[in-house]
């Protein structure tokens, strides 16, 4: 591959094209969803630029980086019963390694007993980002199944999603927020604390606490 040049204006009227080299709109889902591929997978650049993550850590991610571009391959080529060049596809096995690696990481996590809110460290709080990012993207993808299906094409209709490339979204979804527990360390998770048992706040709670000290007095 030689990238010699990176604007080609081929863009600049709202139409794009896909792997295929079929002509869409830039706002047809399917285009949306490897867009947002590509926000999840800078989302993760990100967390791996703080330099806050174990190397193990690291290491799946850099591999998860990689398998993102393939998954941003296989949204933008619709699916066809056969094809020129064998194309980039999303398989079980990539399910299955981020399955393997979610209870990796989970085997030495605790118990958790309540949700747990996005922040921590720099690292942890940039994985609860890229989480929410690949939440969108599988939303965003399953969209795009709405609208083309999961099936080859057929006549006059367009080929659909690979259905795995949807899977592997949610898995990967909850493998950073696995991720996101081990870069913080449990000490520093907040957890979330429903409505009704949270302190109350703000110019009525002093008022009253004020109210109760000069009774006190």
């Amino acid at each position: 591959m030689n990238l010699t040049r990176i604007y080609t204006r081929t863009g600049d009227h709202g139409r794009t094209r896909l792997v295929n080299m079929a002509v869409t709109d830039k706002t047809d889902p399917r285009v949306a969803a490897y867009g947002d591929v590509d926000e999840a997978n800078a989302a993760i650049g990100v967390a791996l630029a703080t330099g806050g993550l174990p190397e193990r850590v690291r290491t799946v991610l850099s591999q998860v980086q990689n398998e993102l571009f393939d998954l941003g391959a296989d949204l933008g080529n619709p699916l066809a019963d056969s094809y020129e060049f064998e194309p980039l596809r999303i398989t079980q096995d990539s399910v299955d390694r981020l399955e393997g690696w979610c209870d990796e990481f989970t085997a030495d996590l605790p118990k958790l007993r309540s949700f747990i809110l996005p922040g921590g460290n720099p690292a942890g709080a940039q994985l609860h980002v890229a989480r929410t990012v690949v939440r969108r993207a599988e939303r965003t993808a399953w969209r795009a199944v709405e609208q083309y299906g999961t099936e080859p094409a057929e006549g006059d209709r367009p080929g659909g999603i690979n259905p795995l490339a949807l899977t592997y979204l949610n898995r990967l979804s909850d493998l950073l927020f696995i991720l996101s527990r081990v870069a913080n360390g449990t000490a520093s998770e907040v957890l979330w604390v429903p409505g009704g048992q949270r302190p109350a706040t703000g110019p009525a709670a002093d008022a009253s606490a004020e109210a109760s000290a000069d009774h006190e007095e």
